[in-house]
Protein backbone atom coordinates (compact mmCIF):
# COMPACT_ATOMS: atom_id res chain seq x y z
CA UNK A 1 0.00 0.00 0.00
CA UNK A 2 1.26 3.16 -1.03
CA UNK A 3 1.81 6.50 1.43
CA UNK A 4 -1.58 7.96 -0.35
CA UNK A 5 -3.32 5.16 0.22
CA UNK A 6 -2.04 4.57 3.66
CA UNK A 7 -3.40 8.21 4.42
CA UNK A 8 -6.80 7.70 2.91
CA UNK A 9 -7.15 4.70 4.78
CA UNK A 10 -6.34 5.89 8.49
CA UNK A 11 -8.08 8.93 7.24
CA UNK A 12 -11.63 7.19 6.65
CA UNK A 13 -11.26 4.71 10.19
CA UNK A 14 -11.06 7.89 11.97
CA UNK A 15 -13.09 10.61 10.58
CA UNK A 16 -15.72 10.21 7.90
CA UNK A 17 -14.98 13.64 6.63
CA UNK A 18 -12.00 13.98 5.93
CA UNK A 19 -10.12 14.06 2.05
CA UNK A 20 -6.77 13.61 0.76
CA UNK A 21 -6.44 16.80 -2.08
CA UNK A 22 -3.68 17.55 -4.34
CA UNK A 23 -4.62 20.91 -3.65
CA UNK A 24 -3.05 23.62 -6.31
CA UNK A 25 -1.33 27.07 -4.82
CA UNK A 26 -3.18 29.83 -5.83
CA UNK A 27 -0.96 32.54 -4.29
CA UNK A 28 1.30 32.89 -1.94
CA UNK A 29 1.83 36.01 0.27
CA UNK A 30 5.18 36.77 2.83
CA UNK A 31 4.87 39.08 5.66
CA UNK A 32 7.90 39.75 7.79
CA UNK A 33 9.13 37.75 10.62
CA UNK A 34 8.78 34.82 7.75
CA UNK A 35 5.48 34.28 8.10
CA UNK A 36 3.85 33.61 4.92
CA UNK A 37 -0.39 33.58 3.89
CA UNK A 38 -1.13 30.74 1.33
CA UNK A 39 -4.02 30.00 -0.65
CA UNK A 40 -4.99 26.79 -1.68
CA UNK A 41 -7.59 25.33 -4.40
CA UNK A 42 -8.94 22.37 -2.23
CA UNK A 43 -12.90 22.28 -3.21
CA UNK A 44 -13.87 19.57 -0.43
CA UNK A 45 -11.97 20.45 2.05
CA UNK A 46 -12.93 23.80 1.57
CA UNK A 47 -16.57 23.05 1.57
CA UNK A 48 -16.35 20.98 5.02
CA UNK A 49 -14.08 22.98 7.01
CA UNK A 50 -15.24 24.64 10.22
CA UNK A 51 -13.84 27.23 12.43
CA UNK A 52 -10.98 25.83 14.05
CA UNK A 53 -10.44 22.55 11.92
CA UNK A 54 -6.85 22.36 10.10
CA UNK A 55 -5.10 21.11 7.92
CA UNK A 56 -2.42 18.11 7.45
CA UNK A 57 0.05 19.53 4.85
CA UNK A 58 3.33 18.23 3.12
CA UNK A 59 5.00 21.37 2.71
CA UNK A 60 6.87 19.49 -0.03
CA UNK A 61 7.69 15.73 -1.99
CA UNK A 62 11.43 15.28 -0.63
CA UNK A 63 9.81 15.86 2.87
CA UNK A 64 7.71 13.03 3.89
CA UNK A 65 6.64 14.42 7.38
CA UNK A 66 3.51 16.68 7.23
CA UNK A 67 2.55 20.06 8.73
CA UNK A 68 -0.58 20.67 11.18
CA UNK A 69 -1.90 24.09 9.76
CA UNK A 70 -5.24 26.17 11.20
CA UNK A 71 -7.46 27.08 8.53
CA UNK A 72 -7.70 30.72 8.41
CA UNK A 73 -10.41 30.96 6.07
CA UNK A 74 -12.13 28.98 3.77
CA UNK A 75 -14.49 29.87 0.58
CA UNK A 76 -16.99 26.67 -0.42
CA UNK A 77 -18.17 28.53 -3.32
CA UNK A 78 -14.97 29.22 -5.13
CA UNK A 79 -13.45 26.42 -3.53
CA UNK A 80 -10.50 27.74 -2.06
CA UNK A 81 -8.90 27.50 2.02
CA UNK A 82 -6.18 29.88 3.34
CA UNK A 83 -3.57 29.21 5.53
CA UNK A 84 -1.20 31.27 7.68
CA UNK A 85 2.35 30.15 8.66
CA UNK A 86 5.42 31.15 10.22
CA UNK A 87 8.48 29.36 9.12
CA UNK A 88 9.91 27.12 11.41
CA UNK A 89 12.37 24.38 9.96
CA UNK A 90 12.47 22.99 6.40
CA UNK A 91 9.16 21.68 5.74
CA UNK A 92 7.55 25.34 6.53
CA UNK A 93 10.48 27.20 4.36
CA UNK A 94 9.86 24.60 1.70
CA UNK A 95 6.47 25.61 1.57
CA UNK A 96 7.30 29.34 1.65
CA UNK A 97 8.71 28.69 -1.58
CA UNK A 98 5.77 27.33 -3.23
CA UNK A 99 4.51 29.28 -6.25
CA UNK A 100 0.96 29.77 -8.15
CA UNK A 101 0.59 26.69 -9.99
CA UNK A 102 2.56 24.33 -7.54
CA UNK A 103 0.20 21.53 -6.04
CA UNK A 104 1.06 20.25 -2.70
CA UNK A 105 -0.94 17.35 -0.46
CA UNK A 106 -3.10 18.14 1.70
CA UNK A 107 -5.40 15.84 4.51
CA UNK A 108 -8.23 17.77 5.58
CA UNK A 109 -10.42 19.12 7.28
CA UNK A 110 -9.32 17.56 10.71
CA UNK A 111 -10.88 18.43 14.05
CA UNK A 112 -14.17 19.80 16.04
CA UNK A 113 -14.18 23.66 15.89
CA UNK A 114 -15.78 26.31 17.52
CA UNK A 115 -19.09 25.90 18.39
CA UNK A 116 -20.99 28.96 19.41
CA UNK A 117 -23.85 29.48 21.41
CA UNK A 118 -27.03 31.98 20.45
CA UNK A 119 -27.98 32.56 23.96
CA UNK A 120 -23.97 34.29 24.22
CA UNK A 121 -23.85 36.33 20.94
CA UNK A 122 -21.18 38.42 22.22
CA UNK A 123 -18.52 37.19 21.22
CA UNK A 124 -15.03 37.12 22.21
CA UNK A 125 -12.50 35.92 20.21
CA UNK A 126 -8.44 36.01 21.36
CA UNK A 127 -5.73 35.08 18.79
CA UNK A 128 -2.00 35.33 19.52
CA UNK A 129 0.73 34.48 16.71
CA UNK A 130 0.04 32.05 14.17
CA UNK A 131 -3.36 31.75 16.80
CA UNK A 132 -4.63 34.18 14.89
CA UNK A 133 -6.02 32.09 11.91
CA UNK A 134 -8.95 30.37 13.50
CA UNK A 135 -10.27 33.41 14.91
CA UNK A 136 -10.15 34.90 11.48
CA UNK A 137 -11.97 31.80 10.33
CA UNK A 138 -15.00 32.43 13.23
CA UNK A 139 -15.39 36.07 12.18
CA UNK A 140 -15.77 35.39 9.06
CA UNK A 141 -18.39 32.33 10.08
CA UNK A 142 -20.27 34.93 12.49
CA UNK A 143 -20.15 37.56 9.88
CA UNK A 144 -22.13 35.26 6.75
CA UNK A 145 -24.57 33.61 9.76
CA UNK A 146 -27.83 34.80 10.29
CA UNK A 147 -28.23 35.14 13.67
CA UNK A 148 -27.43 38.26 15.70
CA UNK A 149 -23.72 37.93 16.50
CA UNK A 150 -21.62 40.49 17.98
CA UNK A 151 -17.95 39.74 17.92
CA UNK A 152 -15.07 41.84 18.93
CA UNK A 153 -11.38 40.12 18.29
CA UNK A 154 -8.56 40.47 20.10
CA UNK A 155 -5.15 39.39 18.25
CA UNK A 156 -1.59 39.56 19.89
CA UNK A 157 1.71 39.31 18.55
CA UNK A 158 5.70 40.09 19.31
CA UNK A 159 6.46 40.25 15.62
CA UNK A 160 4.87 41.99 13.21
CA UNK A 161 1.58 41.45 12.75
CA UNK A 162 1.11 39.05 9.09
CA UNK A 163 -1.03 41.89 7.70
CA UNK A 164 -0.53 45.67 6.68
CA UNK A 165 -2.05 47.55 9.77
CA UNK A 166 -4.92 49.75 8.92
CA UNK A 167 -6.33 52.18 11.06
CA UNK A 168 -10.15 51.25 12.52
CA UNK A 169 -13.24 53.84 11.95
CA UNK A 170 -15.20 51.02 14.07
CA UNK A 171 -15.74 53.24 17.83
CA UNK A 172 -14.47 51.62 20.88
CA UNK A 173 -15.56 53.57 23.71
CA UNK A 174 -14.09 51.30 26.12
CA UNK A 175 -10.48 51.59 25.15
CA UNK A 176 -7.80 54.97 24.59
CA UNK A 177 -8.79 56.80 21.58
CA UNK A 178 -5.13 56.28 19.94
CA UNK A 179 -5.69 52.64 20.20
CA UNK A 180 -7.06 52.09 16.85
CA UNK A 181 -5.19 50.00 14.81
CA UNK A 182 -6.69 46.75 13.04
CA UNK A 183 -6.38 44.13 10.72
CA UNK A 184 -7.84 45.30 7.10
CA UNK A 185 -9.97 42.28 6.66
CA UNK A 186 -12.16 42.83 10.21
CA UNK A 187 -12.60 46.43 9.34
CA UNK A 188 -14.06 45.19 5.93
CA UNK A 189 -16.32 43.29 7.38
CA UNK A 190 -17.29 45.99 9.91
CA UNK A 191 -15.87 43.29 12.82
CA UNK A 192 -14.58 45.78 15.93
CA UNK A 193 -10.84 44.19 16.19
CA UNK A 194 -7.83 45.84 18.37
CA UNK A 195 -3.96 44.35 18.86
CA UNK A 196 -2.11 43.94 21.98
CA UNK A 197 1.53 43.87 21.69
CA UNK A 198 4.07 44.61 23.91
CA UNK A 199 6.92 45.60 21.08
CA UNK A 200 4.95 48.85 20.38
CA UNK A 201 3.71 49.01 16.87
CA UNK A 202 1.79 52.34 15.67
CA UNK A 203 -2.16 52.39 17.09
CA UNK A 204 -1.85 48.66 19.26
CA UNK A 205 -2.58 48.00 23.29
CA UNK A 206 0.51 47.77 24.94
CA UNK A 207 0.34 44.72 26.78
CA UNK A 208 -1.02 41.22 26.62
CA UNK A 209 -4.33 39.92 25.23
CA UNK A 210 -5.64 39.32 28.09
CA UNK A 211 -4.97 42.71 29.23
CA UNK A 212 -6.94 43.93 26.76
CA UNK A 213 -9.66 41.85 27.18
CA UNK A 214 -10.01 42.78 30.64
CA UNK A 215 -10.30 46.22 29.39
CA UNK A 216 -13.72 45.36 27.31
CA UNK A 217 -14.75 43.15 30.10
CA UNK A 218 -14.85 45.90 32.91
CA UNK A 219 -17.08 47.78 31.08
CA UNK A 220 -19.54 45.28 30.30
CA UNK A 221 -23.18 44.97 32.95
CA UNK A 222 -23.86 42.15 34.71
CA UNK A 223 -26.50 41.58 31.82
CA UNK A 224 -24.15 42.05 28.80
CA UNK A 225 -21.53 40.10 30.71
CA UNK A 226 -24.34 37.14 30.95
CA UNK A 227 -23.99 37.12 26.94
CA UNK A 228 -20.21 36.69 26.40
CA UNK A 229 -18.27 33.89 25.43
CA UNK A 230 -14.94 33.48 25.00
CA UNK A 231 -12.84 31.24 22.40
CA UNK A 232 -9.29 31.40 21.68
CA UNK A 233 -6.28 29.89 20.04
CA UNK A 234 -2.69 30.77 20.41
CA UNK A 235 0.68 29.34 22.82
CA UNK A 236 -0.55 27.14 25.34
CA UNK A 237 0.65 29.96 28.27
CA UNK A 238 -1.62 32.34 26.76
CA UNK A 239 -4.25 30.24 26.60
CA UNK A 240 -4.05 29.38 30.15
CA UNK A 241 -4.35 32.77 31.09
CA UNK A 242 -7.11 33.17 29.26
CA UNK A 243 -9.17 30.24 31.14
CA UNK A 244 -7.96 32.28 34.18
CA UNK A 245 -9.70 35.14 32.98
CA UNK A 246 -13.34 33.82 31.86
CA UNK A 247 -12.77 31.62 34.74
CA UNK A 248 -12.51 35.28 37.04
CA UNK A 249 -15.41 36.57 34.92
CA UNK A 250 -17.47 32.58 35.29
CA UNK A 251 -17.64 32.97 31.40
CA UNK A 252 -17.95 30.01 29.29
CA UNK A 253 -14.73 29.56 26.95
CA UNK A 254 -13.35 27.15 24.21
CA UNK A 255 -10.11 27.36 23.09
CA UNK A 256 -7.89 25.28 20.45
CA UNK A 257 -4.70 24.07 21.26
CA UNK A 258 -1.84 23.71 19.51
CA UNK A 259 0.53 20.72 19.88
CA UNK A 260 2.62 18.81 18.01
CA UNK A 261 1.55 16.42 15.96
CA UNK A 262 2.50 12.70 13.66
CA UNK A 263 -0.32 11.44 11.90
CA UNK A 264 -3.31 14.14 12.87
CA UNK A 265 -5.75 11.38 12.11
CA UNK A 266 -5.47 9.85 16.03
CA UNK A 267 -3.76 7.26 15.03
CA UNK A 268 -0.46 7.68 16.71
CA UNK A 269 -1.89 9.49 19.88
CA UNK A 270 1.47 11.66 20.08
CA UNK A 271 -0.91 14.50 20.42
CA UNK A 272 -2.69 13.41 23.73
CA UNK A 273 -3.39 15.79 26.59
CA UNK A 274 -4.86 15.50 30.34
CA UNK A 275 -8.52 16.14 29.77
CA UNK A 276 -11.03 16.84 32.81
CA UNK A 277 -14.03 14.66 31.91
CA UNK A 278 -17.02 13.64 34.26
CA UNK A 279 -15.63 10.09 34.73
CA UNK A 280 -12.52 11.56 35.75
CA UNK A 281 -9.12 12.53 33.99
CA UNK A 282 -8.70 11.17 30.34
CA UNK A 283 -6.54 11.52 27.79
CA UNK A 284 -7.28 13.11 24.57
CA UNK A 285 -6.26 13.69 21.20
CA UNK A 286 -5.98 17.22 20.03
CA UNK A 287 -6.59 15.97 16.21
CA UNK A 288 -9.75 14.12 16.78
CA UNK A 289 -10.84 14.77 19.93
CA UNK A 290 -10.00 18.82 19.27
CA UNK A 291 -8.42 20.82 18.60
CA UNK A 292 -10.86 22.82 20.63
CA UNK A 293 -12.15 21.94 24.02
CA UNK A 294 -13.48 23.77 26.84
CA UNK A 295 -10.89 25.93 28.70
CA UNK A 296 -12.09 24.85 32.27
CA UNK A 297 -11.63 21.10 31.33
CA UNK A 298 -7.65 21.39 30.26
CA UNK A 299 -6.93 24.45 32.15
CA UNK A 300 -9.02 23.65 35.61
CA UNK A 301 -7.16 26.03 37.62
Amino acid sequence: MNATAQETSAAQVNRGTLFVEDAGVISVKHFPGDQFIIRLSAPRTAANATPGSFVHVQCDETILMRRPLSIMRAQPVEGWIEVLFKVVGEGLHALGRKQSGDVVSIIGPIGHGFKPSTDRPKTLLIGGGVGIPPMVFLAEHLKDDHNSWEPLVIMGSEIPFPFQLARSNLETPWLEEDIVSTMPLMEQWQIPARLASLAEFGGTFRGYVTDLAREWLKSLSKAELSKVEIFSCGPTPMLKAVADLAREYCLPCQVSLEEFMACAVGGCAGCAVLVKTEDGDAMKRVCVDGPVFDAALVFPG
